[in-house]
């Protein structure tokens, strides 16, 4: 198991990395996810032993490592460019680190093959990188971090070179090896598709900190703050002052809600962000008694394959709400939300 204990790390004065600290266990995935110039990756190198901290410990299954050499580590780093040898084979390239820890040529070939195998790519042991496409070049540069048995494998942005439509194809492949492989990773990401998609433990970094940890499932349900949930793309977030606490009524521009499910206890005269999932939106045929509803014109409305997404005007707002069947562009609507479906979230 391998410890992050309290990392720090400055650049160019400014604190990037701010007491960062968790735990990576055996045949988990913890998925780093940030914005670019959050740390993610400064604080992979860290781990990798590419950089050094300015505060904090790393510690593998009780034993501090933070002095220890990267190559003694016994850790596999899979890079964005994949750092492939271009003048090198499939095989070559899958085998080199093997013949650099100098063992015989029988186990060379053998892990070889097993990690071709793993990431479905025997039959192309002859063939150059450069003649692969980015897809398989990926599971190559996967295989060949794969291929020394690493004790943990870490990842930075592994398929971020790669197109949208690639990109969600290979992230069920990658999500299988590494659950076959049984090794603890750590993926670091800029894509919630991504995230979403590996991770077994989802950590949030902005402002050099991790803000939130969690399942993804807790993530997407309980988001701690306004900018989780706007990074994550939650949903709509509609600005409001607490009216009253029990029941939590909040005032917005968009009129007064009730919120039935928070865990936060709340204050009169608060600021707070109301969060509205596109999901889950009603559309009334008219208007009812009562708040949690509001007139919107509908500017937009996009077929989605299951279901059409609307892009409405409130006021200064606009917001998209999903729907199972389309409403005209121009038509004005009445859009109600339930009080079980609204978050209340601290508005930093």
């Amino acid at each position: 198991m391998l410890e992050i204990r309290d990392i720090t790390k400055s650049y160019e004065g400014k604190l990037l990395l701010e007491g960062i600290s968790f735990t990576v266990r055996e045949g988990e995935t913890v998925c780093l996810l940030g914005e670019s110039g959050s740390g993610k990756s400064t604080l992979l190198r860290i781990i990798a032993g590419l950089e050094e901290a300015e505060g904090g410990s790393l510690w593998w299954d009780g034993e501090e490592i933070s002095s220890v050499p990267t190559h003694k580590r016994g850790f596999g780093l899979m890079f964005q460019d994949y750092a492939l040898f271009p003048h090198r084979s499939v095989q070559g390239n899958v085998a080199f680190g093997l013949r650099m820890q100098g063992l015989p040529v029988a186990e060379v070939q053998a892990r070889t093959r097993s990690a071709l195998e793993m990431v479905r790519m025997v039959g192309f042991e002859s063939r150059a990188v450069t003649e692969l496409s980015g897809g398989e070049q990926q599971r190559v540069a996967l295989a060949r971090a794969l291929a020394p048995d690493p004790r943990l494998l870490m990842l930075d942005e592994p398929l971020g070179a790669l197109d949208h439509a690639l990109r969600k194809q290979l992230i069920g492949e990658l999500r299988r090896i590494l659950h076959e492989s049984r090794k603890p990773a750590i993926y670091v990401t800029h894509d919630r598709e991504e995230a979403f998609g590996l991770a077994d433990t989802l950590m949030l970094l902005h402002g050099g900190r991790i803000v939130q940890a969690g399942s993804t499932a807790e993530l997407f349900g309980q988001p701690v703050n306004a900018w989780a949930a706007g990074f994550l793309g939650l949903g709509s977030l509609i600005s409001g002052v607490v009216l009253d606490a029990a029941p939590l009524r909040v005032g917005t521009a968009l009129g007064n809600f009730i919120v039935s499910a928070c865990a936060r206890e709340w204050q009169p005269g608060q600021e707070v962000q109301l969060l509205l999932r596109p999901q889950d939106a009603q559309v009334l045929h008219k208007p009812l008694e009562g708040e949690n509803q509001f007139m919107a014109q509908v500017l937009d409305c996009l077929f989605m394959g299951e279901t059409y997404q609307s892009e409405l005007r409130v006021g200064e707002y606009t917001l998209n709400i999903y729907t199972d069947t389309p409403i005209p562009v121009g038509t004005d609507v009445t859009v109600a939300f339930p009080q079980d479906k609204l978050s209340c979230l601290d508005a930093k």
